[in-house]
């Protein structure tokens, strides 16, 4: 993947820059989510593990990353919070894992970072270890549609793109018929600049080639 290196090299630096992000915009979005899951999940792109104090209680986690830097640090804060999660280093378009495995997948800005190449197959992926009555819950960064946001954030792009890898336009629901997915809603939880997908295996049959 071209962001094990960019993730290695910033996961000493990761809570840090993402500080004012993580308390002023993300913690609520990421309380909303895990309202919505239950049972066996698996936290796709788990980074550090700032997901790790909203898991629902009763759920059995499986986190995975493709970073040992970025799992390194998520190993101490679940320590820190004595956090009930397996973790394991795995790319998300290649994981090892049965099928129809979890009740329940989350990405966080995940599919942000990964390029145009990568992101059926990752959709491919989470279907196959989804059960077929399972939620798979995708956020993500969009550009906004009014003028000055839109510019401001086009400014912040280059910096996104260096220090993260990731990008403001990915429009990850273009590719979810074409891996089996089934888009149930779309809505934005933070202004009209982060958007929360979620979707579904797509009953009718197996992702499309």
């Amino acid at each position: 993947m071209n962001n094990f290196k960019t993730y290695n090299r910033i996961a000493r630096l990761y809570d840090l820059l993402d500080l004012p992000f993580e308390y002023g915009r993300y913690r609520p979005l990421r309380r909303v989510l895990f309202s919505r899951l239950s049972g066996t999940l698996l936290d796709a792109g788990v980074g550090t593990g700032r997901n790790f104090p909203f898991y629902p209680d009763g759920s059995r986690v499986t986190g995975i990353d493709l970073s040992p830097a970025m799992l390194k640090r998520a190993r101490l804060r679940k320590h820190k919070l004595g956090t009930e999660i397996d973790l394991a280093e795995m790319n998300v378009i290649k994981m090892e894992f049965a099928d129809d495995s979890f009740d329940g997948i989350i990405s966080t800005f995940l599919f942000c970072v990964l390029d145009a190449d990568h992101q059926q197959p990752a959709l491919e992926e989470l279907r196959r270890v989804c059960r077929p009555d399972g939620t798979i819950l995708i956020l993500e960064y969009v550009l906004p549609e009014s003028p000055l946001p839109r510019f401001i954030m086009k400014l912040w792009a280059p910096w996104v793109r260096f220090a993260y890898g990731a990008e403001f336009d990915r429009h990850t629901e273009q590719y979810l018929e074409a891996a089996g997915l089934e888009l149930v809603s779309k809505e934005f939880l933070y202004k009209d600049i982060i958007k929360l997908l979620t979707v579904r295996p797509d009953a009718s049959g197996r992702p499309r080639n």
